[in-house]
């Protein structure tokens, strides 16, 4: 599933256009590697988002298309740090 995707089925991020902005300006990290948005996320990715000066750190625990806002949080686990 691209990243872009990602976020927004995740609801990370809320809309795709955004997903896709934050990737181009280099505030998401897949595996410490900057996202294109249009990068690929796999089971057991580790995910950085970016957010002004807070961040986010998530491990990718399912992939789940057109998610439910139920379902969205399966998607991932936080992560401390």
């Amino acid at each position: 599933m691209r990243i872009d995707k990602f976020l927004k089925n995740s609801r990370i991020i809320k809309r795709r256009q955004v997903a896709k902005e934050a990737c181009e300006n280099g505030r998401v990290l897949i595996n410490g590697n900057t996202a294109k948005p249009g990068s690929l996320v796999n089971v057991g990715d580790i995910i950085e988002v970016t957010f002004g000066k807070s961040n986010l750190k998530v491990k990718v625990t399912n992939l789940i298309d057109g998610a439910k806002k139920s379902t969205a949080e399966e998607m991932y686990e936080a992560i401390d740090g």
